[in-house]
C-alpha cells in the first residue's frame, strides 16, 4: 500500500526534528517496500505538536505528533494498516486549538508544497487576482477599503485609505513594499506565513501594485530568518518563470515585479521609514513626517508600505468580496488576526480568529494557561514595546479600540504570557534597556530618554521613598510618547506605565 503524508520543514519543526523525522521515514519506508510521497509543507501552527506528520487514509488525513525518528517505522504500518498509535491525533481539523480557528490567511498552510505555484492554483490560489485584473483599480480600491482591512502590523490604519493615497499620487513610479521585519517578541506570524504560503503574499502584492499604479515591489526581510528568505526567493523566481510576475501579468496590461532584500538585524528598520533608508542602502534612520511615504517615500517616489499579514489578507477579500470579510470582526476590527501565543504557555502557537474574543478565553481557553503550571500574573500583548495586562483586565476584546481603551496595542498579534514568579520593574527596564539597544539615535527622546529610564528604575527599586522618582520616570515617559520620531521610543512607555500601575508593588523594594 503507497502512502501519501505531508512534514512540515517551517523554521519551528525543523528546529525541533523535522529533517531527522523525514530521514527516517524514508528509510522505513523503503524497509518495508511501502511507496511513500512525502510533501514538505509549512507549518499548522501548533507548535507544541511539532514534528506533526499528516497521512493521508481512506477516511481521510490523519495527524500524529509530536514525532521523533524512533517513532518513523511503526507510524507507518499503523496508517498502513488502520491500526492505533499513541501518537494517533485523528484529522487536524478535529484537534481542540485548531478547530476553534476561522482560517482565511492560513488556510493553505500546512496542506500544500509552498514551493510549487502549481499546488497554490490547485488549492484555489489567484482566484482573487484574476477578480481583481477583472475590477481595475477603482473597484479594488473600493473592495479593500469597504473590507474594513486595517494594517496588521502596528497601529491599525485602513489599508484601503493607505492605497488611495498612493493611488492618487501621481508619479511615473510608484513602489509597494512589504515590511517583513518581524522583530517583536513572541510574533512569527509573517515568517510562518512567507515559509508554507508564499505565494499568498505575492498574489496580494501584485493586487496592491494594480490598485496603486505601481510596478515594483520590495519584501525586506530580516536577516535572521534564513527559510523565509530562501522561500519567497524561490517563489518569486516561480513566479517570473510562470508569467504571475513581469511585463503582462497573468497576460494582462498590468506591470508589476519584485526583489527579495534582506535586513541586516537591526530592530529600528521594521519602522517603515526606515526601512526604506536600508533598502536604499544606507543606514536604517528613521525619517520625519511628513512628507508620509504614500506622497514621497522609496527613492522619493509615493509608496505603500504594509506588513506580511496585511497584504496576505486581499487575495480573499478580492476573490470572496468586501461583504464576506467585513462580517467577521467587531467594531472597526474587522476580518480575522492571526494571534501568536508565547511564554509559559501550554498550546504555544498560532491562532487565527476574528476579531472580538477575549484576551482570557485567548491565554486560558486556547492556549490552556502556563505550561509550568504556575499561576498567569500578566501578558504582554504587542511585542516588547506593549503593555502589560494583568488578569483583572483578561476581560479585554481583542480589538483595536477596546485595547487602546485600555492603555495598550495590538500590534502584530503577539501574545506573551507571564507567570507569577515575573519582576514587573525589571520588565518596566528592560523595556527602557531594549530602547536604548535599538535605537537608532536621531532623536533625544529615544536616544537618551531611554538610558535617563534604565537609571530611574534602577533607582527607583533601590531607594525607601521613591514616589519623586517614579513621578520623573512618569514625566520621561510623556516626553518619549510625544516627542519622539518613531514607535520605537513613542511606544516604550506602554509596558512601563502599565508595569507601574497595575503591579506598583514591584517597585518597591525595602
Amino acid at each position: 500500500m503507497s502512502l501519501n503524508a505531508r512534514l512540515s520543514k517551517d523554521a519551528a519543526a525543523l528546529a525541533l526534528g523535522a529533517d531527522a523525522v523525514a530521514a527516517a521515514l524514508a528509510d522505513a519506508a523503503a524497509r518495508a517496500e511501502r511507496p511513500l510521497t512525502l510533501t514538505r509543507t509549512g507549518s499548522r501552527g501548533m507548535v507544541w505538536l511539532e514534528p506533526l506528520l499528516e497521512i493521508e487514509t481512506p477516511s481521510g488525513w490523519l495527524a500524529y505528533g509530536p514525532m521523533t525518528a524512533a517513532d518513523a517505522a511503526a507510524v507507518l504500518k499503523a496508517a498502513a494498516n488502520g491500526a492505533a498509535h499513541p501518537l494517533a491525533l485523528g484529522p487536524v481539523e478535529a484537534i481542540p486549538f485548531f478547530k476553534r480557528q476561522t482560517r482565511l490567511t492560513f488556510a493553505r498552510c500546512g496542506t500544500v508544497d509552498p514551493d510549487s505555484l502549481d499546488a497554490y492554483v490547485t488549492a484555489g490560489g489567484l482566484k482573487g487576482l484574476e477578480r481583481a485584473i477583472a475590477l481595475g483599480p477603482d473597484g479594488i480600491l473600493e473592495e479593500v477599503t469597504r473590507s474594513g482591512l486595517r494594517g496588521r502590523g502596528g497601529a491599525g490604519f485602513p489599508a484601503g485609505i493607505k492605497w488611495q493615497g498612493a493611488a492618487k499620487a501621481g508619479a511615473a513610479q510608484k513602489y509597494i513594499v512589504c515590511n517583513a521585519d518581524e522583530g517583536d517578541s513572541g510574533t512569527y506570524a509573517d515568517r510562518m506565513l512567507m515559509e508554507g504560503d508564499p505565494f499568498l503574499l505575492i498574489e496580494g502584492m501584485i493586487v496592491a501594485g494594480i490598485a496603486t499604479g505601481a510596478t515594483h515591489g520590495y519584501i525586506y526581510i530580516r536577516s535572521e530568518y534564513p527559510h523565509a528568505l530562501a522561500a519567497m526567493r524561490r517563489a518569486v523566481a516561480a513566479a517570473q518563470e510562470n508569467g504571475l510576475l513581469g511585463p503582462k501579468v497573468m497576460g494582462s496590461d498590468h506591470a508589476f515585479d519584485l526583489e527579495v532584500r534582506s535586513g541586516a538585524g537591526s530592530y529600528v528598520c521594521g519602522e517603515e521609514t526606515a526601512l526604506l533608508e536600508s533598502i536604499e542602502g544606507t543606514r536604517g534612520l528613521v525619517r520625519a513626517k511628513p512628507p508620509l511615504p504614500v506622497h514621497s517615500g522609496l527613492f522619493g517616489a509615493p509608496t505603500v508600505i504594509n506588513n506580511v499579514l496585511t497584504l496576505a489578507a486581499v487575495p480573499t477579500i478580492l476573490e470572496k468580496g468586501a461583504e464576506f470579510y467585513a462580517n467577521f470582526g467587531s467594531g472597526k476590527s474587522r476580518g480575522t488576526m492571526p494571534i501568536q501565543l508565547a511564554g509559559d504557555v501550554k498550546f504555544g502557537g498560532l491562532f487565527e480568529t476574528a476579531f472580538g474574543v477575549t484576551l482570557g478565553e485567548l491565554v486560558d481557553g486556547i492556549g490552556g494557561g502556563t505550561r509550568s503550571g504556575r499561576p498567569v500574573r500578566a501578558v504582554q500583548v504587542g511585542g516588547p514595546l506593549g503593555a502589560y495586562f494583568p488578569r483583572v483586565l483578561f476581560d479585554t476584546p481583542f480589538d483595536y479600540e477596546a485595547f487602546t481603551a485600555k492603555g495598550g496595542l495590538i500590534g502584530h498579534g503577539g501574545i506573551v504570557v507571564f507567570n507569577d514568579s515575573v519582576d514587573m520593574a525589571e520588565q518596566a527596564r528592560f523595556a527602557m534597556e531594549f530602547c536604548a539597544e535599538e535605537s537608532c539615535g536621531k532623536c533625544t527622546p529615544c536616544r537618551i530618554g531611554s538610558k535617563r529610564g534604565q537609571e530611574l528604575i534602577d533607582h527607583i527599586i533601590s531607594k525607601d521613598n521613591a514616589a519623586s522618582d517614579i513621578a520623573i520616570l512618569r514625566e520621561l515617559c510623556d516626553v518619549m510618547k510625544s516627542g519622539s520620531l518613531c514607535a520605537l521610543g513613542g511606544f516604550v512607555p506602554y509596558p512601563v506605565l502599565s508595569a507601574l500601575d497595575h503591579f506598583p508593588q514591584d517597585f518597591d523594594r525595602r
